[in-house]
């Protein structure tokens, strides 16, 4: 009876060793899974931060991107030109947005892409001796070394449907309104918006794109944020 007994309690004994065995089993895998589902993900190398060219932060005179070449859109005139250039990724983005653009059945033209410092320069001229003065030419013109079009990361683009012209109407077209609402897919900004002409120095240009990259371009137009602000922030 004795012996019965203690060999219930020995049974009884390694069960519960069991048990606990594999309940404790259990509790330490929890742990794991936990650990693995809430492991953060990979960093994302950023984009590198947009260079600001502006009235108070010129280019040299001898600046020339090193990375230049046509972009494969069409343009509002024929012939080679420096306007055909952009730098390598800042022509790629454009190509993919001219192409989105036709699949949605809107028709953009580039007009205007790299400019020197020296063509700079007589253009600046030219508005100078159209509006009369310095102050009033540099309103809707750079001074040369103040142009983004030296960057080689601006095109100015237009549409048939304003005559290829670089006009404020461009805005009010169906391909001014796609400009404003799906360049940051691709990594432009309108860079001179409307009502920021304090803060650019230039008056609105609908037509001026910016290439910023994807990530920036987002956050600016998300945050209604010229590229001054943006990077002042």
């Amino acid at each position: 009876m004795i012996k019965q007994i203690w060999r219930q309690r020995w049974v009884f004994f390694l069960v519960t060793v069991a048990l606990a065995v594999a309940v404790n089993g259990l509790v330490s895998v929890r742990p794991a899974v936990a650990e693995s589902e809430s492991a953060p993900l990979p960093e994302v190398e950023s984009e590198p931060e947009p260079i600001l060219v502006n009235k108070a932060q010129p280019l040299p005179a001898d600046y020339v991107p090193l990375d230049l070449r046509p972009v494969d859109i069409q343009f509002a005139f024929a012939g080679d030109s420096p306007k055909r250039l952009l730098s390598a990724e800042a022509a790629a983005a454009l190509e993919e947005l001219f192409q989105a653009a036709q699949a949605d059945g809107v028709e953009l033209v580039g007009v205007s892409g790299y400019r020197s410092y020296e063509r700079q320069a007589e253009i600046f001229a030219a508005n100078v001796r159209c509006y009369g003065s310095e102050e009033a030419a540099n309103r809707v013109s750079a001074r040369p070394g103040e142009s983004e079009h030296q960057t080689g990361l601006a095109m100015d683009v237009s549409s048939p449907s304003v005559q290829n012209q670089l006009v404020e109407q461009l805005a009010e077209t169906a391909a001014g309104r796609w400009l404003a609402a799906n360049a940051a897919d691709f990594g432009f900004i309108i860079r001179y918006p409307e009502g920021k002409e304090r803060i650019t120095g230039y008056q609105y240009e609908p037509w001026h794109l910016r290439f910023v990259g994807r990530t920036h371009a987002l956050q600016i137009v998300g945050q209604n944020l010229t590229l001054e602000e943006y990077l002042a922030g």
